[in-house]
């Protein structure tokens, strides 16, 4: 095995190679490993390719649960796939694989890889600082979704109760859309039942597979209504009061003249944003911002440190604030001209 700075990289297909043996969130073709870290679009890359080609692709319960239904072209009951818990080590080689816990949504995984020698490197995935563990490592890969400075969300508010309050005070008026992506959705309608929000949840039927799948693992989302059921239909048709779930590229099809609200985490100058006479934009993300990921890379007490620059386009800023404010070597994969791996 090479240096551990020489065996991490993100390649200009996506993936975050790690170590001899390991590919995370995209296919390689000389990786007999592919961890999938969670379900989201742009971590599930060449995913097919994976099942059909590699030994082991490895992920969660919930990971394997989802992405079946955020793409059911995946053959997910291959003899290939194996369904890992968190904490639970994969031997392989002479190197191990373990997935620990990441805030962002249910199933995701930080993936630890550790040598025969002791050496440990470590890619976050995505993740939000609070509740995400941070993991000593030597060498360390970390998103880079809101790496610049100009991404930080110092708010004076509970994003979480000025959102509950929003959608109460809406309900009065009948039904109240709520636009994102999978897991946030989720992680919305869980704030709302913990407030003790007790109005029907309607949604389609893809939010409501998402949804079925969280429940079973741990989320407390109640009762949960399909739009194209007769209940649906008339809590929906007759503008009652209930919140109704979308995925945000439904956000200019459905709910139209109702109370919409869209959670993001695209907002960064205030907690909640006004777009239109009966719509909001709320600061709800599932990313850390900028002190966070600083944060992250502080506490992990990594030796150097890649930023991914394929998903993110402040790969760059991220690696040259890490070098300036932590001392910590630091450089944005893909590689880009004038630019060398670590070490």
């Amino acid at each position: 095995m090479n240096s551990l700075a020489e065996c991490a990289c993100v390649t200009n297909t996506g993936a975050v190679l790690l170590g001899d043996s390991v590919a995370c969130d995209s296919f390689d073709a000389d990786r007999p490993l592919r961890v999938v870290t969670h379900a989201h679009a742009d971590h599930l890359g060449g995913l097919r390719k994976s099942i059909k080609c590699c030994e082991r692709v490895v992920m969660t319960p919930a990971t394997c649960e989802l992405a079946a239904i955020v793409n059911p072209t995946f053959k997910l009951r291959n003899d290939n796939i194996l369904t890992l818990e968190y904490g639970k080590p994969f031997k392989y080689g002479n190197e191990t694989v373990t997935l620990l816990k990441a805030d962002h949504i249910m199933g995701a995984s930080q993936v630890l890889m550790e040598d025969a020698y002791g050496g440990r490197i470590v890619y976050t995935g995505d993740f939000k600082l609070e509740g995400t563990p941070v993991i000593d490592c030597d060498v360390l890969v970390v998103e880079a979704t809101y790496g610049t400075p100009s991404c930080r969300r110092n708010f004076d508010v509970d994003i979480n109760e000025l959102l509950v309050s929003m959608i109460e005070r809406r309900l009065r008026g009948g039904t109240v859309y709520v636009f994102g992506f999978y897991g946030k959705l989720q992680e919305v309608m869980q704030l709302l039942r913990e407030a003790y929000v007790d109005v029907p949840f309607v949604m389609s039927d893809t939010v409501h597979k998402v949804s079925k799948v969280c429940s079973t693992y741990g989320m407390n989302l109640g009762s949960l209504t399909l739009d194209t059921s007769n209940e649906g239909q008339e809590l929906l048709g007759g503008n009652l009061p209930c919140v109704a779930f979308y995925h945000t590229n439904a956000r200019f099809k459905v709910g139209l003249k109702n109370n919409r609200i869209s959670v993001s985490g695209w907002e960064f100058q205030n907690p909640c944003r006004q777009i239109s006479e009966h719509e909001y934009i709320v600061a709800l993300s599932d990313h850390s911002d900028f002190d966070c990921l600083i944060e992250y890379v502080k506490r992990s007490k990594a030796k150097q440190v890649i930023t991914d620059n394929y998903r993110s386009s402040h790969g760059k800023v991220l690696a040259h604030e890490i070098t300036k404010r932590l001392g910590i070597p630091a450089v944005a994969h893909p590689l880009g001209k004038g630019q060398t791996i670590l070490g």
